[in-house]
């Protein structure tokens, strides 16, 4: 059968169906005809629908948010992982915020002495983080390492670096000004006037830098209105003292007086048998605030006989009772003490060469402390000048 015929017969191809179109398996009619590739049926063609120029648009905004979102969230979570890892920081360090400074301003800051990587990256981190909140004010001790995520939340916290101002029992208004004007991390000026002497109480007082001055006055004079409302409130009913103010004035001489916590209630009982007993205080530290006041007394010079003859409204071998003001900043224990002082008959005391006093009820037995304490002085002195003669010697026959 050739071609011609075989077309004649059938047609070559997919079997037709009824309608006449192709469908089907294959049937070859011959074998040169079977070697021969189908025809591709034509692609379908495109709905009016999909050519439409709408749809075009809202295929292309779809493939264009999509994009963006991959990006965004490619972009977060570079950030959340930059923000919450750790810092370049390779030692710790002190980062000061100051009042008023901004969230960008912080951020350029810490990006420029090597603490965070990224100053946007922080600002937007911390921007999450803070809601309504801020980054609070003061000196921060930032740990090597830290992550931007816990530079954050310690800024947020407000716990920065606490300094301390101590001020020591017994110390005037003038000397604690003097400490305050010295002290570096305190900003600045003091008032002009002075506090009444005995209206601060001495104690270590914690602050952040940047405080000021004036700033830790007012603190030390709530401090001691509190503490004297507290100790006047549970004094012994039966003092020769009227008022919290008196309490100060002898709280301030006992102060003075002894440095040995384990003494002063036993000092401030001397005192109150003497007022009882209408006797003067004679106490030495009254004469040196009569001559010197708040500066103090020099340590080269001494007291003279004369010192203690002087008449001053605060010397206590001339007036009788109590000085008209304290002559120092008494502590809290001091206070205490004259509030509850030991119960005892004692009138007098003197050093007796340990660091403490020696007690006595009578002149006599005083006197006897007194010549005991003396001999002590005048030994201690010979032997001070028999090592100064000898350290002396050495120098010379050394030099020789």
């Amino acid at each position: 059968m050739n071609e011609r015929n075989s077309q004649k017969g059938g047609i070559f191809g997919r079997a037709g169906d009824k309608s006449g179109k192709e469908s089907g398996p294959i049937v070859p009619v011959s074998p040169s005809q079977a070697l021969k590739p189908e025809k591709a049926p034509q692609p379908p063609k495109r709905s009016r629908r999909a050519r439409n120029q709408v749809v075009v648009f809202l295929n292309f905004v779809l493939s264009l948010v999509m994009l963006v979102l991959v990006l965004g969230v490619g972009v977060f979570w570079y950030g959340k992982t930059e923000f919450e890892g750790e810092g370049p920081l390779d030692r710790t360090t002190n980062y000061m915020v100051r009042e008023g400074a901004g969230l960008n301003q912080i951020a350029a800051g810490l990006e420029r002495q090597g603490i965070i990587t990224n100053q946007r990256i922080f600002s937007l981190g911390a921007k999450s983080v803070l809601g309504d909140d801020t980054l609070k004010a003061g000196e921060y001790e930032i740990k090597a390492g830290s992550s931007m995520r816990e530079i954050v939340d310690l800024m947020q916290s407000g716990k920065s670096i606490l300094h301390a101002f101590t001020v020591p029992e017994g110390q005037t208004v003038a000397q604690v000004f003097q400490r305050l004007r010295e002290e570096p991390v305190l900003v600045g000026d003091l008032p002009e006037e002075m506090p009444a002497e005995g209206a601060l109480l001495p104690e270590t007082y914690k602050f952040s830098r940047g405080t000021s001055r004036i700033e830790i006055l007012e603190q030390m004079e709530r401090a001691q209105t509190r503490a004297l409302e507290q100790i006047w409130a549970r004094r012994a009913s039966d003092l020769p003292i009227e008022t919290p103010e008196e309490l100060v004035i002898l709280a301030s001489i006992v102060e003075k007086e002894t440095a040995r916590a384990d003494e002063r209630p036993r000092v401030a009982g001397v005192f109150i048998n003497r007022l009882n007993r209408g006797m003067r205080l004679q106490s030495d530290p009254t004469i040196i605030y009569g001559l010197f006041g708040g500066e103090g007394k020099p340590s080269d010079r001494p007291i003279y006989r004369s010192d203690i003859d002087k008449p001053t409204p605060y010397n206590t071998y001339v007036i009788d009772g109590l000085p008209p003001t304290p002559i120092a900043n008494p502590g809290r224990e001091a206070m205490e003490a004259v509030a509850n002082p030991s119960r005892t008959n004692d009138l007098y005391f003197v050093a007796d060469g340990t660091g403490g006093h020696a007690f006595a009820e009578t002149l006599d037995e005083h006197n006897s402390n007194v010549a005991r304490w003396r001999r002590i002085e005048a030994e201690r002195r010979q032997s001070a000048a028999e090592e100064a003669a000898e350290q002396a010697a050495e120098e010379a026959s050394g030099g020789n």
